[in-house]
């Protein structure tokens, strides 16, 4: 199969998430940006769901846990989170059709889902814009009362994301790069449209074309229809329990590998 036709796959899928959101919005314009919203966030989960494992399920809601394991003296609860991926073998704690309230193990990934995402809010203002890329990564960074979102360390590697339907601002801004590095790896993929693709990397060392720091970093990325695309197949070879090298080549069908679209500098963060 000729990979024109399997990049153009890939680019359909960011086409279909654009036409059927904006079709919504043809209808109600902004006569209830709360239920549109939340239909946003359902568009991205039926996309996910055609190609997650039987075993993965996608929901919203709460993880909580407990660091005394006998007498749960010691909660914890996250802030609600928009999509939750979690393991269906493992019980949950509570679920009501798409709601559902789950333990930190048998979360694989989260995402953080907005119409358009902008660069900077000021988090002590009188209203702090939520869909403020500093504020989102807050929030994600709260997550780090379970060890197992901590970048750093032996758990197993979880999804979290941030998706954004539109993004219009200057993606070279300081302000944008600050927020990746109060991130500093917590938050692992963000697609700001259909354009523009953010990764942390544990280490470049192995990427070519090589880059001038090989240590923990987040690289930008101009991949014109497919930001969308990536940040599901990257999700998928994260969530899924076996490796999917076999479809690297559906996955990612860029030639050269979208390294080669990098948008420079990239954004170095401190050695662990």
């Amino acid at each position: 199969m000729a990979i024109q036709r399997i990049r153009d796959f890939q680019k359909s899928i960011t086409k279909e998430l654009i036409l059927t959101k904006d079709r919504v919005e043809f209808l109600i314009g902004n006569a209830n940006w709360g239920e549109v919203g939340r239909y946003k966030e359902a568009i991205l989960r039926k996309s996910i769901s055609q190609f997650l494992p039987s075993n993965l399920k996608l929901g919203t809601g709460f993880i909580i846990g407990n660091n005394d394991l006998i007498n749960g003296q010691e909660p914890r609860t996250s802030s609600q989170l928009d999509i939750i991926i979690y393991d269906d073998n493992l019980p949950v704690l509570f679920r009501e059709g798409d709601f559902v309230i789950v333990t930190e193990n048998s979360v694989r990934g989260v995402i953080e889902v907005k119409s358009t995402v902008t660069n900077y809010s000021n988090p002590q203002g009188q209203n702090p814009q939520d869909n403020a890329l500093n504020i989102i990564i807050d929030k994600f960074n709260r997550l780090q009362q379970f060890q197992t979102f901590n970048p750093i360390g032996n758990h197993r590697k979880k999804f979290v994301g941030i998706f954004s339907y539109n993004y219009n601002q200057d993606i070279m801004a300081e302000n944008i790069n600050d927020a990746l590095r109060s991130s500093n790896g917590v938050v692992n993929h963000i697609s700001l449209g259909p354009n523009t693709f953010i990764r942390y990397w544990e280490s470049t060392a192995h990427l070519q074309p090589p880059t001038n720091h090989e240590g923990r970093s987040y690289i930008k990325y101009n991949i014109r229809d497919l930001s969308f695309s990536y940040f599901i197949s990257n999700l998928l070879h994260i969530v899924s329990d076996n490796e999917l090298l076999e479809r690297y080549w559906f996955s990612f069908p860029i030639e050269g590998t979208k390294e080669i679209h990098r948008i420079n500098p990239i954004v170095e963060l401190d050695q662990i």
